[in-house]
């Protein structure tokens, strides 16, 4: 018999336990329960350097209490014991850590924008945590098969938010392309989080200078600040530039700055 390896993360621990012992009782699911983003990252990794990696993740949306919303994918070298990693970001840290784990949501109560901002993070299905047992196995399963699992309710209104987000990044996307060559890695450097002087030391510019071109940046998008630019960049699909040793593309452009 192939036995379905499950995580349950979830900040309330009698739910948490409530749940993986319920899950315990099929004759074919192993499950274990974590309290914490962090908690469940360590496991994760853990679980995949012994070759027993797990197969679901059954992520509370409401983990850690933050405000919804996808951040950069975490590592756990990046989290602290006592840190926080939301549901929707632990999510998109673990589709980008370990792709093969599918992940499903539990929330509290349907929303179609943060349904949507889990499937857009890499999430496989969305269900209420007052579901019947039997339905959360049949998405458990189903999700094993490439299946994506949503209430009925909520389709209709999650269609309407991709839809609406897939435009919105057209748009960012064209608002990117009207930047030169330096004008974008300039922006990328934004979305790494580095100020002017980082900026002028990696691209071996004068401050000056990349105060002109962020200007530009900010002017050519149709934003008034830097976090405005950033969020922007990331609809766009924009990454952060490298942040190792700079390269000689900073090098050999410096020249016509």
């Amino acid at each position: 018999m192939v036995r379905i390896r499950v995580l349950v993360v979830d900040d309330h621990r009698i739910f948490a336990e409530s749940l993986a012992a319920a899950l315990a009782a099929e004759p074919d699911v192993d499950v274990s329960a974590a309290g914490s983003g962090p908690a469940a990252l360590r496991s994760l990794e853990r679980a995949a350097a012994e070759g027993r990696r797990y197969d679901v993740l059954l992520v509370d949306a409401d983990l850690g209490g933050s405000v919804p919303g996808i951040r950069p994918a975490v590592s756990v070298q990046e989290v602290g014991e006592d840190g926080l990693v939301d549901g929707i970001s632990l999510v998109a840290g673990v589709r980008s850590g370990q792709p093969h784990v599918r992940t499903v949501v539990l929330a509290e109560k349907d929303d179609p924008r943060r349904a949507a901002l889990a499937l857009q993070a890499g999430a496989s299905g969305w269900v209420a945590k007052d579901c019947s047992l039997s339905r959360l196995l049949t998405v458990i399963r189903g999700v094993l098969r490439d299946e994506t699992h949503l209430p009925p309710a909520l389709l209709t209104g999650v269609l309407r938010e991709l839809t609406a987000a897939r435009k919105h990044r057209t748009e960012s996307e064209r608002l990117v392309e009207s930047l030169t060559p330096r004008e974008r890695e300039v922006l990328r450097c934004m979305v790494a989080g580095l100020g002017r002087k980082a900026v002028a030391e990696r691209l071996f510019l004068s401050p000056h200078t990349v105060r002109t071109h962020m200007q530009n940046v900010l002017g050519k998008l149709g934003v008034h600040s830097t976090l405005a630019a950033v969020a922007l960049a990331r609809r766009a699909g924009v990454g952060p530039v490298d942040l190792g040793p700079a390269g000689r593309i900073g090098v050999e452009e410096s020249s016509s700055a």
